[in-house]
């Protein structure tokens, strides 16, 4: 028998998830023998750089059973999933955990859950994020913008007006097209590569994101996140958000985006808890696995 978790990634939805797994997985393996199944090739030949021992790519979901064995147990972290996908992978798999950060999610008779919103039997309410965002470097950015890691569209490219009177850093994402920053060096501060993920992340004060990974990170370390929601993404993060008293920009024009930069400033920020050894202890607990 062997681990698994599986994560959805790729030019078109960015790596929200990815470092949510990063977070997860390279604790696990301290624990037991587990490899990350990733929909990207890419960014699975470059796991190691974020602490994991194996990764392979799977290309798309079906492909899965073409590596795992019946009997198995995975983590699944992905919003592909169907009704009948769903009904498949609990019946292959003798233990199937799911990541959702759906707050109308309902959870499957043969699942177990980890979500920030849902709560009961065989459910973990938590929010996955590496402990080391928890520790607090300098914030010697004042004000930065990750507009995430996929633009496949080059939406900043059509947007960056509005940004371009604050003057802010620009964090490049990892999918952004070859010689994107060209095209963007005039409407921004410093450009980061995408390799300053972590130090821009950490080191900013006010990030300016459309990355819910990203914003929770930077909220952890001392930062004051403000949340761009982005047309094509998903809004399941505006609940939470919320909760953490975390500004959010719905309509990307100049007036919102500096109303919300000014309310960061003067902002009574929630604290987020640090749950990463909940959401372990829950894994464990639920593959039955208590050897150390």
């Amino acid at each position: 028998m062997r681990y698994f978790y599986y994560v959805h990634t790729g030019h078109r939805i960015g790596l929200d998830r990815f470092h949510r797994a990063a977070a997860i997985v390279s604790r696990l393996q301290e624990f037991m023998d587990i490899t990350l199944l990733c929909s990207d090739f890419r960014i699975a030949a470059q796991a190691r750089d974020y602490g994991i021992k194996r990764a392979v790519g799977v290309d798309v979901v079906r492909n899965i059973p073409q590596i795992a064995q019946h009997g198995d147990k995975i983590i699944f972290d992905s919003a592909e999933l169907n009704p009948t996908l769903l009904e498949d992978m609990t019946r292959f798999f003798s233990t199937f955990i799911r990541v959702t950060d759906d707050p109308a999610d309902t959870k499957h008779p043969n699942e177990f859950l980890i979500s920030p919103y849902l709560d009961g039997e065989g459910i973990c309410k938590a929010v996955a994020i590496d402990e080391r965002y928890y520790d607090q470097l300098p914030k010697t950015i004042p004000t930065a913008l990750f507009f995430g890691d996929d633009d496949y569209e080059k939406d900043l490219e059509k947007y960056q007006e509005v940004f371009k009177p604050a003057k802010m850093d620009l964090l490049m994402g990892f999918y952004h097209f070859l010689g994107y920053e060209n095209s963007l060096k005039e409407s921004f501060g410093t450009i980061h590569d995408a390799e300053a993920y972590d130090e821009v992340v950490r080191r900013t004060d006010v990030l300016i994101s459309a990355s819910p990974q990203a914003v929770l990170q930077n909220l952890a370390g001392g930062g004051r996140p403000v949340y761009l929601q982005r047309a094509d993404y998903a809004d399941d993060f505006i609940p939470l958000f919320a909760t953490l008293n975390i500004p959010v920009v719905t309509a990307l024009t100049q007036e919102q985006l500096m109303q919300a930069i000014s309310t960061a400033l003067s902002n009574n920020y929630h604290q987020i808890d640090k749950s990463n050894t909940k959401v372990i202890e829950f894994i464990r607990k639920t593959f039955d696995f208590s050897e150390t």
